[in-house]
């Protein structure tokens, strides 16, 4: 979930909450000798034509518009997150995890997935890399979940070998404000 988001420091009415699904690729990239961690995203759901135009445009990313809802439940010891959308079926991600959020490990998978401060996007022949910037993320232990995507209809044929596998793992993280830095041009 996007909260009180704003589009270089201006918050812009009716777009300021909203749901968000992506698929992300996790890269690395060389530079004066240090390593920087990313990610560079696929495809990003989101529920309003005007945050896709926005990104599309400004970040040349690719985002796409598609009708989205969610479901957010907090009970005693539990917390159930259900993420929506659909082109013309509805696909989900659903996760039930532990209703406590816990401080992330060092050299954790959870660390290794949610502490990239990079993203890296291309169009046609320029490649541009914009930093990311946020505090450590607490993480929930996941109990279950219940995946219903066809990917090879929200993704492309490229994608369609996952509709027959498990994901190797499932996170749930406790987010946080995100302050994205101007972006750069690298060759």
């Amino acid at each position: 979930m996007f909260l009180n988001t704003r589009l270089l420091g201006v918050p812009i009415p009716f777009h300021r909450n909203f749901e968000e699904v992506n698929l992300r690729f996790y890269v690395k990239k060389k530079e004066k000798g240090i390593w920087k961690r990313g990610v560079v995203f696929i495809k990003e759901i989101v529920p309003k034509p005007a945050l896709s135009l926005v990104a599309n445009s400004i970040y040349k990313e690719n985002y796409h518009t598609m009708p989205m809802k969610n479901q957010i439940e907090k009970r005693e010891d539990e917390l159930l997150i259900r993420y929506s959308w659909k082109d013309k079926n509805w696909h989900s991600i659903q996760i039930m995890a532990e209703s406590k959020a816990k401080p992330m490990e060092e050299n954790s998978e959870f660390e290794f997935i949610t502490e990239h401060y990079f993203g890296f996007t291309k169009k046609e022949n320029t490649t541009s890399e914009y930093e990311v910037c946020h505090p450590k993320w607490d993480c929930y232990t996941v109990k279950e979940y219940h995946l219903e995507i066809d990917f090879q209809k929200i993704y492309g044929i490229d994608f369609k070998h996952l509709n027959d596998q498990k994901p190797l793992s499932v996170m749930l993280a406790e987010g946080s404000e995100v302050h994205v830095k101007t972006k750069k041009y690298i060759s």
